[in-house]
């Protein structure tokens, strides 16, 4: 009797002190994943992205510090704070400027057989610094009431004399025209791509000022004929709460150029990792969960942009334009025109 008393106690002080054992190491654990963070500096600013940044800390445990800033403002930032940069994880529009990022020696190659995978090759980086997120396409928007479809064909078209005076578009400054550009220049060479850009220069209807949505409401006003611009941006105007802007997006025509040739100039929104990231691995996991099935979906249901993995649906309006054949050049090229682009939209007088 005695023996099976010692025995009783015996196994009740070993339960409590495995109990404790346990509550010590689930402590850790609570511990470790409060600390755990990923440092993100973005130019997007969306508030789309903010949810998509919420639903990754509550399937990780891993906090999200966002820095929003422009573009260049980010890559100084980090540039001036060299080794001792907190930024993560480096977000980004367009692959000329993920390119400028890895030029300047601000991001580093990480492997993720997810992102390899899953991201189609010429929208990422050759040699994985950064990937591309969502893509967006830069299109033609056209008055419904002065031109029909029949009339457009190619990006290199438009120099036209049928076009004089008809077309608008931004400032060579943007990286959306630069990028454009150093896309010609890929793939028609550089002195068909100065043709095209003094052709564009002789055929604006005003000289370039004001974003893509301004060249769609002058576009309707009157002021020109045909606009060049990305394609989110007209989502973004259908779905507007600004009925005006609703009804002026409603007046236009979507055109697709190139189609019978190499396709439609294709560009993205896109992450590196930092290259002196403190959080390295929770970095990879974050870029990794931006191209989920659910974020992919709150990108294109929310913001317009095309997904950047095919196995994601695109939101009903985009689905409405149709499909369309995408260019599918490495858009690392875009980077290593951007000079030459700059140079030539110069000497054009494209300003």
């Amino acid at each position: 009797m005695k023996n099976l008393i010692l025995a009783v106690a015996a196994f009740f002080i070993l339960s409590a002190c495995k109990n404790e054992s346990e509550k010590k190491d689930n402590a850790a654990v609570d511990e470790m994943a409060k600390d755990q963070v990923v440092n993100v500096y973005t130019h997007r600013h969306y508030e789309p992205d903010q949810n998509i940044f919420k639903m990754f800390e509550e399937k990780t445990g891993i906090k999200v510090k966002v820095i929003n800033a422009s573009a260049d403002e980010l890559i100084q930032k980090m540039q001036m704070e060299g080794k001792q940069s907190p930024a993560d994880v480096l977000i980004t529009v367009d692959a000329g400027r993920l390119s400028r990022a890895k030029d300047q020696g601000l991001l580093q190659s990480i492997d993720s057989e997810l992102l390899e995978k899953s991201i189609p090759a010429h929208l990422q980086d050759v040699d994985n610094q950064w990937f591309g997120l969502t893509k967006r396409a830069r299109i033609i928007a056209y008055a419904k009431d002065r031109v029909t479809p029949e009339e457009l064909s190619t990006y290199e078209d438009l120099v036209d004399k049928k076009w004089r005076g008809k077309i608008l578009v931004r400032s060579s400054s943007n990286i959306y025209n630069q990028s454009l550009m150093a896309s010609i220049i890929a793939n028609d060479g550089e002195e068909a791509a100065k043709n095209w850009a003094e052709g564009i220069v002789a055929n604006m209807a005003r000289s370039p000022k004001g974003s893509d949505r301004d060249q769609v409401k002058a576009v309707v006003a009157g002021e020109g004929d045909l606009a060049i611009v990305n394609s989110y941006y007209i989502g973004k105007m259908l779905n507007s709460p600004d009925a005006e802007e609703v009804k002026t997006a409603q007046q236009i025509g979507l055109f697709f150029p190139n189609q019978e040739g190499r396709g439609t100039h294709i560009n993205v929104s896109g992450a590196g990792v930092a290259k002196y990231a403190p959080n390295k691995e929770n970095a990879i996991r974050f870029i990794e969960f931006l191209i989920s099935e659910e974020a992919q979906q709150i990108f294109t249901d929310a913001n317009y942009e095309y997904p950047i993995i095919d196995s994601v649906e695109p939101v009903k309006d985009i689905k409405d334009w149709g499909a369309f054949k995408e260019d599918t050049l490495e858009l690392n090229k875009l980077g290593a025109n951007n000079k030459k682009a700059v140079l030539i939209f110069d000497e054009a007088g494209w300003k």
